[in-house]
């Protein structure tokens, strides 16, 4: 039997679009177009059904679309779009990738590299998810399993051997970082204006730390009370309040959809009520700032500001880039993993079948060709026969397998330069 090569891999497929090559915007309507509410189950069933795919395994985020499938067919942009509701201008931005380059993108993505914050980890658990509702759907076999499988081995390795997933990127977590440097009592008094999306993230580490004394001021009363509901202490005010307010502080946390400054001299004068400011501690993560450069000029305070946590994250991000060339070394080595626990797969699967060949020959031989010549032995001879055929049987079912699987894991691998995403051909990537 010919060894399996490479080319084994070439109905693995991956249709995506990305932050990469598309707005966030584009990548969100793909995702709201193809799930369809509650649709997503009947879409991927009948891309089955139709007889599209063999296998399919779908996930999606904030920023990206993941089809990864295998089909022998032909993938082409009538093929995509009979696949994803994809318009033809955008077929261009659509992205193909097949064989081992298409399970190179997949480890990439569930090792955070090829995500929009490099070494987010969450991007694992996610596809583990979808992994685990596509199998339940009864999309995913046994190919895909194993490629599924695999990536989050080669994810996992990534995360233990590098420090990729090191130095927060997130601007809320770098200033809870900062914020821990002047450790603040768990009792002290905190202050946050605005509950928009990065104050509700505050408002998650606030808890995570042990914070119970909080306040929350915003123009809709409904949305801080929201958010000020799991604290021990938790009060919500109007924004409008904010002037007449004089329960004090120790924390203030201000981020606003303002095109002003919020915090003027004169509201953080009130605030104050009466206290002295040289120990209060202001984060401010408005874009513009919403502390006013008066309120800095006229008050001494400690102050958090946005463009500081923005240069730290970006100083962190590009020390977790500096960790994406060991990441892929990670990759390759996983790939050639792949490829030879495939390549053992098909052995195992061709030789299923083996076994039962093999008794059926012994059967016809007993039964039919030697009969005769058995019927004439004497009864200790045929059982001697038996037994000899029996422990032939055996090691004739063994040696196939054996043979098999030492010609592939004695196989020279492919170089894994040649897998790399900079040098593949036009014929693998659409």
């Amino acid at each position: 039997m010919a060894v399996p090569t490479p080319f084994m891999l070439q109905h693995f497929h991956i249709l995506t679009l990305t932050h990469r090559n598309a707005k966030l915007k584009e990548v969100g309507e793909l995702v709201t177009a193809f799930e369809g509410g509650d649709g997503l189950r009947d879409r991927l069933t009948q891309l089955r059904e139709r007889g599209l795919v063999d296998e399919v395994f779908y996930s999606s985020t904030c920023n990206r679309i993941l089809l990864l499938f295998t089909t022998d067919q032909q993938v082409d942009d009538m093929f995509k779009r009979a696949l994803l509701p994809v318009p033809a201008a955008g077929l261009s931005r659509l992205k193909h990738l097949s064989g081992l380059h298409a399970i190179r993108h997949l480890y990439e993505v569930a090792g955070s590299i090829d995500s929009l914050v490099v070494g987010e980890r969450q991007i694992l658990g996610q596809l583990r998810e979808s992994q685990e509702r596509c199998w339940e759907w009864g999309l995913i076999g046994d190919d895909l399993r194993i490629i599924c499988n695999q990536a989050v081995l080669a994810a996992k390795d990534i995360y233990a051997n590098t420090r990729i997933g090191e130095k927060s990127v997130s601007v809320v977590s770098l200033s809870m970082q900062q914020l821990q440097r002047y450790a603040p009592s768990r009792k002290a008094r905190i202050l946050l204006v605005g509950a928009g999306q990065t104050n509700l993230l505050v408002t998650k580490f606030l808890r995570k730390q042990g914070y119970t004394n909080v306040t929350i001021a915003n123009r809709t009363v409904q949305r801080a009370e929201q958010l000020v509901s799991g604290f021990a202490n938790g009060r919500a005010i109007g924004l409008d309040d904010l002037p007449t307010y004089r329960e004090g502080f120790d924390v203030l946390f201000v981020c606003t959809a303002s095109a002003q400054a919020t915090i003027t001299p004169e509201i953080f004068s009130g605030l104050l009520a009466g206290e002295s400011s040289a120990d209060k501690i202001v984060v401010d993560l408005g874009v513009p700032a919403d502390v006013a450069d008066a309120t800095l000029a006229n008050f001494t305070f400690t102050y958090i500001a946005i463009e500081h946590l923005r240069a730290l994250a970006e100083e962190n991000m590009d020390f977790r880039r500096r960790e994406v060339d060991l990441a892929h070394e990670i990759i390759d080595r996983h790939l050639e993993e792949t490829e030879t626990l495939y390549q053992t797969r098909l052995i195992e699967r061709a030789m299923q079948e083996v076994p039962g060949q093999i008794k059926a020959i012994r059967h016809n031989a007993v039964n039919k060709v030697f009969r005769k010549e058995l019927e004439d032995l004497d009864p200790q001879a045929r059982e001697l026969m038996d037994r000899m055929m029996m422990y032939m049987e055996k090691r004739c079912i063994g040696i196939p397998m054996q043979a098999a699987r030492e010609a592939v894991l004695t196989r020279r691998p492919p170089a894994p330069a040649d897998l790399s995403p900079r040098r593949a051909t036009s014929e693998a990537v659409s």
